[in-house]
């Protein structure tokens, strides 16, 4: 009997696909910012990138579902004077004394006994401020705090029945390879499912336009609508990776349309061509998806 993992990407292929529908056929693994969306619905969340990881820990999703996070390295509470020492001087310190550089999710730090921090030296975000007062002196100060938050330090105190983990967590000889998240949630799944089938729903890697492709554009940690579609190649090797370390799993990369549609997402992966040769890969429609389901 087939055991199904979906892993489910943020690329807008998926806008109007009825994810509900996979409920009930195998583990549901999800990206980043999915959980606003979906919070009852993706079993596994995986994200890799500071911002995101902290807002998702701050919304409380990791008390609901499992997640894995990159260096995500719980720290004893005693430690985080020693810690915040660390990213500043007390001249620092007093330069940003107006302005919030540390974003936690301060209503459970009573209750923590546990942390986690990311995030760079506030010298860095002093040279901010200074740059942006010097660039602009009526600068406001809203303008200044955004400007300040792009070199934020982030804060999550662990809250009772934690289920966050880092990505390491998954397997006793992981190596961080440094893989995006998409190809990340792949390899936890892998690993923690052991599945025999593997469809990738919204992994559309490149972009139909010349903009960035992600239904999250636009929001909170995401690029804004018109930044240039990201370079696709890491993705496509690193799947490349995981499809050849796994010959025993079938992988479906799931398009919106068939390649005759002309649209690039819908295109056959050149460097995959491999796998398809050793029928170890195989492109279907998201129609062909819900059709085969509805035949369980």
């Amino acid at each position: 009997m087939s055991r199904k993992v979906f892993l489910i990407g943020n690329g807008e292929s998926r806008k109007d696909f009825p994810l509900e529908l996979l409920r009930g056929h195998g583990k549901i693994y999800g990206c980043n910012a999915i959980y606003r969306d979906y919070s009852n619905l993706i079993d596994v969340l995986t994200a890799v990138d500071n911002g995101i990881i902290h807002e998702i820990y701050h919304s409380g999703f990791a008390t609901k579902r499992p997640c894995y996070f990159r260096n995500w390295t719980k720290l004893p509470k005693m430690m985080y004077d020693q810690v915040i020492e660390g990213f500043a001087n007390a001249q620092d310190l007093d330069q940003l004394k107006d302005y919030d550089f540390i974003i936690e999710n301060k209503e459970d730090k009573d209750q923590a006994e546990e942390f986690v921090v990311h995030g760079t030296s506030l010298a860095g975000m002093v040279s901010i401020l200074k740059k942006t007062q010097k660039e602009n002196p009526n600068a406001s100060k809203e303008i200044i705090q955004k400007q300040i938050n792009k070199s934020s330090i982030y804060i999550s105190w662990i809250k009772k029945n934690d289920m966050s983990f880092d990505l390491k967590d998954s397997w006793s000889d992981y190596k961080d390879h440094g893989w995006a998240c998409g190809a990340s949630s792949g390899f936890i799944a892998v690993k923690k499912e052991q599945p025999t089938e593997v469809y990738l729903i919204g992994h559309d890697l490149v972009s139909n336009t010349k903009q960035v492709n992600n239904i999250y554009k636009d929001t909170k940690h995401y690029q804004i609508n018109n930044a240039s579609a990201t370079p696709h190649i890491n993705w496509i090797n690193q799947w490349y990776t995981l499809m050849d370390w796994n010959p025993k799993i079938k992988f479906y990369k799931v398009n919106k349309n068939s390649a005759d549609s002309g649209e690039n997402t819908d295109q056959p992966i050149h460097e995959w061509s491999k796998w398809l040769k050793d029928e170890r890969l195989e492109y279907i429609t998201q129609a062909q998806v819900l059709d085969r389901l509805s035949q369980i």
